[in-house]
């Protein structure tokens, strides 16, 4: 913390000339506040006497932290304190602004300065604050108070005590008979199997977290990852505009949109739009909400002008920062970051968005190409969302250059569950 000498003035009521009147200061940063103190035992009869210091804090680049101060009052028999953040804070601080007028007798103006309310609470010499540690006794408190109830409790206290130390003794048989069957476990199964459990676990776990909601008992395919949560009814309309712009491509725009990288999927259904007007409109949506997602997942950072260019709905933009971006401090401002951790939650949700565009199978081969990740990776999200994974057959003499290689995933009834393949190095031989 910071530590700065003020003087403290203390307001008085004081009957004003017909000629004051009252003008605003210039804008004050938040260190120019003025302090108005309250001292919570009353009001001091000797207020020239007490000696008041400010301290600030010194992470001026965090936003959160770079606003809290202390103020300190001293006098030769007590000392206060008070803080504007913490358990101490005064929550009238966040709900109202507060004002101090200053008025100059010679010009009869009266200056208005924005302030800030601290709550003086005393501080006694020797007292145990929150952060104090215990002292390193014999008896720790609890044992202390169990003592005084032995000594001097009512029937009612020394009950209550009886049954929380059996309650104690009961858990401490717990813990003993759980060390016991986890020792029996490890000596059975062998640490290093227990090791490679736990990581596959939470291998496991934590690309869990990044999958779009999934009803597995659901009994048609489009209900297993329902389209309102990929899209809810709301920002499905508000992409009616931008639906229209990519009905209305000409051939030219879809070359210039084929040459820019990460639009193979994009592409491959703005090509074979259905005929039909409400799945046409909805494949156009579709499209281009798709189309932000391949370009979010090439970004490190998302600035302005990635929306500027794009002409994205507010709606769009907010659920794409809230679900697909980190929020960091750097150099005191928020920054929205796309992660690999949510590059992989932007690959899943692409994934369950092309399947109810493509009666559920998607070529994988261009969505990993678009998203530009490992074809590895792109197979782990797709066995995790419990897809069917397939390669056509390979044909005979000129048939196989033609063939097709890319791979595909659908949604088949029941979902499959996949064994987690760990790869194990081989011992060398002892010769």
């Amino acid at each position: 913390m910071i530590h700065h000498r003020v003087s403290l003035s203390f307001i008085t009521t004081t009957i004003m000339a017909a000629s004051c009147r009252m003008v605003c200061c210039e804008e004050e940063r938040e260190s120019d506040k003025a302090i108005i103190v309250r001292f919570s035992n009353g009001f001091t009869s000797n207020a020239e006497e007490l000696d008041f210091a400010t301290f600030k804090n010194i992470e001026e680049n965090n936003p959160r932290k770079k606003i809290r101060r202390i103020v300190v009052a001293e006098s030769d028999r007590l000392s206060y304190v008070g803080q504007n953040f913490g358990e101490d804070l005064m929550k009238c601080n966040n709900l109202c602004r507060y004002y101090v007028g200053v008025l100059n007798k010679e010009t009869m103006q009266m200056e208005i300065h924005s302030a800030q309310l601290f709550n003086m609470q005393p501080v006694i010499p020797g007292e145990a604050t929150h952060d104090a540690k215990p002292q390193d006794t014999t008896l720790s408190y609890r044992e202390k108070v169990d003592s005084l109830i032995e000594a001097f409790g009512t029937n009612k206290q020394k009950r209550a005590l009886s049954s929380r130390r059996l309650n104690q003794v009961g858990s401490d048989a717990l813990h003993h008979a759980v060390a016991e069957a986890a020792s029996t476990v490890i000596d059975n199964k062998g640490l290093e199997a227990l090791q490679q459990e736990v990581a596959e676990t939470e291998s496991q776990g934590a690309l869990s977290l990044h999958l779009p909601p999934c009803n597995a008992d659901a009994d048609k395919k489009e209900d297993v990852y329902p389209f309102e949560e990929l899209l809810s009814p709301v920002e499905f309309a508000a992409l009616e505009p931008n639906g229209q712009k990519m009905t209305a491509l000409s051939q030219e725009e879809l070359q210039k949109l084929k040459d820019q990288r990460g639009n193979l999927c994009v592409m491959k259904h703005l090509e074979n739009m259905p005929s039909a007007s409400e799945p046409r409109e909805k494949t156009a949506r579709c499209a281009f909400y798709l189309s932000l997602l391949i370009k979010l997942a090439h970004q490190k950072i998302v600035t302005r002008k990635f929306w500027t260019e794009e002409g994205c709905p507010r709606v769009i933009q907010s659920k794409i920062l809230r679900t697909f971006t980190v929020e960091t401090y750097n150099n005191g401002r928020v920054q929205n970051i796309v992660s690999t951790s949510m590059r992989a939650k932007i690959a899943a949700h692409s994934l369950a968005l092309l399947l109810h565009l493509g009666d559920m199978t998607v070529n994988l081969s261009l969505l990993h190409r678009d998203l530009e990740i490992n074809e590895a990776r792109m197979l782990e999200i797709a066995k995790s969302m419990g897809l069917t994974i397939s390669k056509p057959a390979r044909g005979k003499g000129d048939e196989a250059q033609l063939q097709d290689e890319h791979r595909y995933a659908s949604l088949v009834l029941p979902l499959i569950k996949y064994d987690k393949f760990v790869e194990r190095r081989k011992r060398k031989k002892m010769h």
